[in-house]
């Protein structure tokens, strides 16, 4: 890191390389500046130094710097100069808002370049894949290119602001004015999650200023100026969530508002409250919760009459029908009829949450309902001049609704009313801060209350009436929808009808066992049957008896209040029990934001460290050299001083070995210490056994003297103990045999009840035991006939596996004996060939020997001819009934007769023939292929072995002279 004598040199290094092109160079050099310990105080060049960095990490979107660089800024300019710090923070917030607008006035599709859910997401994989592999070259993605990471960055830069700027005393206008510009930043460009996101941050840091009370510049909200600051904040997020039509963030602000007014027990102006007011009528008409709802208008209407002065009549007018159609809307029912306690429970607390949040102070330990009613809302309308003020139509409907009995002409007297009434509304001239009010919206509501109050007077007058005459008195819905609406009322007990759509009627009146009249008849009976009892057996009326029960009965007495009282401990201590849960989820959800925040925080932090520390490194290493140079000497000193006698010279080679032979010379004096230690502890241990040796030898006696002293009063205990026993058995053995002296007289009536009990059961057991046994004889049949079905089924496949099995043996047999008839006929076959093909080679030796005479004969040199005699070989080859080729060593073992002993006359060896050169031997006259064309042969085997050196001797002569 470059250090720099005045920071003005820093900033005239930044813009030599912003010239040269390195921006990130120069904001590191800034940035390096900025965090440096070196510029502590606070300087007129410091505020220029922030004024370019700010908008070095505007123009590279470098977020994460700029929060770094402006805490570090507001470190140095918090006790000083807090104007410098607020300055910064607007021109950064001017920059990033200009630069968005000019990213947005850039792409000219605004909605497809913000469809992005959510702004803090990184590029789903989808998307990046889309990017790669469409085609889409066009203005959509240029527009998303352009437009989202700017916004994105001015989402970060709201972010970083508020994060900065909170719970700091003097910077509260500066952040209400982000808070304001974020909430119109979400309005304008329709961003409901970040909306969510900033509503929780806001919420968040309020919580962190009631937690952290001693916090330094800390808001005091009980100024008015900080809270009203707070208060407008929270009024422009309940006034977005509206307008983006987040109905449960709504709620969240509102009752954010509400918490923020207990806080300080102060309530705003009359003009915010007819605002939050409002603001409640549209999250309790969307809820459908229309009780509060017309509360919140009788809250709106009595601050309107109190304090806006210019409200003129028809406004007032318009506000009181609102405020009494509102009220007509809520169903008439109580819906926790029948409900359990829990769900009471629920219902009373849900109802003086609401209530507070109205402003309603409703007693917490009342245990009546008459709190948030129709009822009670309807009278005090009445009482507090509200039906007054309203529109005569409005006034004709509430009596015709309320007060008039007119079962056949109700829906028709109603319907020309709501018609008129459908028609009023309108933007208030003099009441600006409420909304446009439309009493159509109560249209759908009064006509099911037309509907209910029809019904119910109809079945005071009517038991029964056709579906026909019922849909025509109701011209609001269909008859389905009617049946839809009955059955609710029915369920809450409202009114008790039946339809029977086979007979096309409708039955009014209580035709169930669940109705008022035939719920309690079983207890009734009981009552009534126990009366008759003690008539007929009166009780017997001993003073004994009273006097035990009356000292017992102010003890149970007390028994049952306790009792009672326990458990209303307990049903509290339930519900301070789930509070302390939802305050406890609370506080973990917050919690875990917090350690969320603080990760980012810590991880930032250890990225400023991991420089620090590099920096720090050579200068620790020195100091950690030097520490241990100085200990080793130390040591040396101590021994030395300890043992002066054990002096010894030092070798000082360098200051590494020096270091180390002082450190060995400490560890060899520890190590004999310790042994001198030990040994002092050996015999210290060796002491303390004899002495405990001796104490317990002496104590002995007196243990066994006091162990049977502790007998003998135990036994003493026990005989007592035994004693009580016994009188307590006698008395409970007389009790019983009272107590069965008693129960005497009544044993005649329970043996003759026990007799017709076991008689019946037995009749019972016999039928019983009847029809198991035939049930069983059925089951054995049945099992028996499967069994023998079984057995038939399984001999049937055996005799046919067998079958198959003789079958297929006959099978393979017979094409056994047609192989080796086959491979005989062969044998017999290829032996006949051989025969003939010896008779053919021996006409060809034939034929050749007169040719060869005949030439001889012709040339004058006739020689007498040895006689062809057929070598054994070929007597062996030639044997026509074995048919099998003989191998050259087997023929060499056939002697050789008599007549082939003759000699041959000189000749010339003939050439082999290529077939003999590879069946290693001389190729005979007989298969040259001249004479197997010649003699028509058409045999393709290999040739035979066989022939005489004379055939081969005339062959070679022949085929000579005919050269």
């Amino acid at each position: 890191m470059a250090t720099y004598a005045k920071p003005e040199n820093a900033l005239k290094r930044a813009d030599e390389l912003i010239q040269v092109g390195q921006k990130q160079a120069a904001l590191q050099a800034l940035h390096d500046l900025i965090t440096s310990k070196r510029y502590r105080a606070w300087q007129k060049p410091l505020e220029r130094i922030m004024f370019k960095y700010v908008e070095l990490c505007v123009d590279m979107r470098r977020g994460r710097y700029a929060k770094d660089g402006l805490i570090q800024y507001r470190i140095i300019c918090q006790l000083v100069n807090v104007n410098s710090l607020e300055e910064v923070i607007k021109h950064f917030l001017h920059l990033s808002t200009e630069k968005a607008e000019e990213a947005r006035n850039q792409a000219q599709a605004l909605e497809e370049a913000l469809d992005v859910d959510d702004l803090e997401a990184d590029k789903r994989p989808e998307d990046l894949m889309l990017s790669y592999v469409s085609g889409e070259k066009g203005k959509d993605r240029s527009d998303r290119e352009l437009v989202t990471p700017w916004f994105k960055f001015l989402w970060e830069t709201y972010r970083t602001v508020l994060e900065i700027l909170r719970n700091n005393s003097k910077l509260e206008a500066l952040y209400a004015m982000t808070a304001h510009r974020a909430f119109q930043f979400c309005k304008q460009y329709k961003r409901t999650t970040e909306f969510r996101r900033l509503c929780e941050i806001i919420r968040n840091h309020l919580a962190n200023l009631n937690k952290y009370r001693d916090q330094r510049d800390r808001p005091d909200l009980s100024a008015p100026e900080s809270l009203q600051l707070y208060m407008d904040t929270r009024f422009e997020q309940l006034k977005i969530a509206t307008e983006l039509a987040l109905w449960q963030e709504a709620f969240r602000s509102v009752e954010d508002i509400h918490g923020l007014m207990c806080m300080v027990k102060k309530s705003p102006k009359a003009s915010l409250m007819v605002i939050y007011y409002a603001k409640l009528t549209e999250i309790f008409w969307i809820a459908e919760s229309h009780l509060y709802h017309a509360y919140a208008w009788l809250k709106i209407f009595t601050l309107q009459k109190s304090y806006n002065k210019n409200l003129t009549q028809k406004d007032l007018q318009l506000i009181a029908s609102s405020i009494v159609l509102a009220a007509l809307s809520v169903v008439p029912f109580d819906h926790t009829r029948g409900a359990s306690h829990m769900e009471l429970e629920n219902e009373k607390e849900r109802n003086l949450r609401m209530a507070s949040l109205i402003g309603f102070n409703l007693d917490p330990k009342r245990e009546t309902r008459e709190g948030l009613s129709r009822s009670s809302l309807l009278s005090e309308l009445v009482s507090k001049g509200v039906m007054s003020c309203a529109s005569q139509e409005v006034k004709d409907l509430y009596n015709l609704l309320e007060h008039e009995f007119l079962p056949l002409d109700l829906a028709s007297k109603v319907q020309p009313l709501l018609s008129k009434i459908s028609k009023v509304g309108g933007k208030l001239s003099s009441a600006s801060s409420v909304p446009e009010v439309q009493l159509s919206q109560y249209v759908p509501a009064l006509e099911k209350l037309a509907t209910l109050r029809l019904l119910q007077q109809v079945s005071h007058v009517y038991k029964t009436m056709k579906i026909d005459v019922l849909s025509k008195m109701v011209p609001f819905f269909d008859f389905p929808v009617v049946e839809k609406i009955s059955v609710e009322a029915i369920k809450y007990s409202f009114i008790a009808m039946k339809v029977d759509h086979l007979k096309g009627v409708v039955l009014f009146g209580n035709l169930d066992l669940e109705s008022d009249r035939l719920r309690d008849h079983l207890t009734i009976l009981a009552e009534s049957l126990n009366k008759a009892r003690s008539l007929i057996y009166p009780p017997i009326k001993k003073a004994s008896k009273l006097g035990e029960t009356l000292p017992l009965l102010a003890e149970t007495v007390d028994k049952e209040h306790k009792r009672l009282l326990a458990r209303k401990s307990i049903i509290e201590k339930r519900k301070e029990e789930q509070e302390r849960q939802m305050l406890e989820m609370e506080r973990e959800e917050e919690s875990k934001k917090l350690k969320l925040q603080k990760l980012t925080e810590e991880a930032e932090q250890k990225r400023l460290a991991l420089e620090y520390t590099k920096r720090e490194e050579q200068r620790i290493r020195r100091e950690i050299e030097e520490r241990e140079l100085e200990e080793a000497q130390h040591l040396l000193q101590e021994a030395q001083k300890k043992h002066p006698k054990n002096r010894k010279k030092q070798v000082i080679e360098g200051e590494k070995v020096t270091k180390e032979s002082l450190i060995e010379l400490a560890l060899s004096e520890q190590l004999r210490e310790r042994q001198e230690m030990e040994k002092k502890l050996q015999k210290l241990a060796k002491t303390m056994d004899y002495m405990e040796r001796a104490k317990r030898e002496e104590e002995a006696p007196l243990i066994e003297e006091a162990f049977q002293k502790r007998l003998m009063e135990e036994k003493v205990l026990n005989e007592h103990e035994q004693q009580q026993e016994i009188e307590q058995s006698r008395l409970r053995h007389a009790g019983d045999l009272q107590e069965k002296r008693r129960l005497a007289r009544m044993l005649e009536n329970k043996i003759i009840f026990q007799n017709k009990i076991v008689s019946r059961r037995e009749a019972e057991f016999s039928e019983l035991k009847k029809a198991r046994e035939e049930r069983i004889s059925e089951l054995l049949k049945s099992r028996k006939e499967e069994r023998e079905t079984k057995r038939k089924m399984l001999f049937c496949l055996q005799i046919e596996e067998e079958k198959q099995k003789k079958l297929r043996e006959e099978e393979e047999a017979r094409k056994l004996e047609e192989a080796e008839k086959k491979k005989k006929e062969e044998a017999e076959h290829k032996a006949k060939l051989d025969e003939i093909a010896e008779k053919q080679r021996q006409r060809e030796r034939e034929v050749e020997e007169r040719a060869r005479r005949e030439r001889e004969a012709q040339l004058g040199k006739f020689v007498e001819p040895a006689p062809i005699v057929p070598r054994p070989a070929e007597t062996v080859t030639a044997a026509p009934s074995s048919g099998k080729y003989v191998p050259r060593h087997l023929r060499e073992r056939i002697p050789v007769t008599a007549a082939a002993a003759a000699p041959e006359p000189e000749r010339r060896p003939s050439r082999p023939a290529p077939d003999a050169e590879r069946w290693g031997r001389a190729t005979p006259e007989a298969d040259r292929p001249t004479d197997r064309w010649r003699s028509g042969s058409d045999d393709r085997r290999p040739p035979s072995f066989s022939g005489t050196s004379g055939t081969k001797s005339s062959t070679w002569s022949s085929s000579r002279g005919r050269g």
